[in-house]
């Protein structure tokens, strides 16, 4: 067989191909064998020489998807906007809203240890992301003072571990309880990230992981339902 010139067409093929069928069939319902059918003359071969599973090439889809909506980008020059209120906007502006099935199966990895280690370094990459917005919020006075680096590293490990992981998840009465206490965490360290509007965007990852719902669940702003 002639070697491929140009693997990282065949890549990105794959990755187009996979995510139109994922987002017109679903993941769990699109096979390996309906993604080769439609390359073009691509065999079974060249999948598995670029990824060992659906699942690897899921997490590969999902990264090439937020690499491809980079908010920290968006956000580095922008003028007029405070530290603080940009690490709003990087939090507000996720992927996992349009495409909630795809980040469903992504949590579900995350009960593998392959992929739950990598995903404690992704965590630990873009709390490094982080560090340089904080120092800025530190110095506009939108943040209290502190370590940057040990504030991004918690406010990571609350958000992307103890909130969002499937390992924690049980209904959205916890799911909500945590946000709450996640807020007054950061909230008394000078971090208040998790406002009204942002509150509103935990509750939206609530809906996209399929959270289940609770009848008793308090609302998403730390109030409690009125029973009365």
């Amino acid at each position: 067989m002639p070697r491929n010139k140009h693997p990282e067409e065949t890549v990105q093929k794959i990755l187009d191909v996979s995510l139109k069928l994922f987002l017109e069939k679903g993941y769990e319902r699109t096979t390996i064998l309906d993604i080769v059918g439609n390359l073009g003359g691509l065999t079974r071969g060249a999948f598995y020489h670029h990824f060992k599973s659906k699942d690897d090439l899921l997490r590969t889809l999902m990264e090439k998807l937020s690499d491809d909506n980079d908010p920290f980008d968006a956000v580095k020059d922008m003028e007029g906007a405070s530290g603080l209120e940009k690490i709003k906007m990087v939090f507000s502006s996720g992927i996992s809203a349009k495409y909630p099935e795809l980040t469903q199966a992504t949590m579900s990895l995350l009960r593998q240890p392959r992929f739950l280690a990598k995903h404690i370094e992704d965590t630990h990459d873009t709390a490094k992301l982080f560090v340089s917005l904080i120092e800025e919020g530190m110095a506009d006075g939108s943040i209290r003072p502190g370590n940057a680096k040990f504030l991004a590293e918690l406010g990571m490990l609350l958000l992307n571990f103890w909130l969002v992981s499937p390992i924690f998840i049980s209904n959205k009465a916890e799911f909500v309880g945590k946000a709450v206490l996640i807020k007054q965490i950061l909230d008394g360290l000078g971090f208040p990230l998790l406002d009204e509007k942002t509150m509103g965007v935990v509750d939206t990852i609530a809906e996209t992981l399929g959270v289940p719902s609770d009848s008793d669940s308090p609302t998403l702003r730390g109030e409690s339902k009125d029973t009365g």
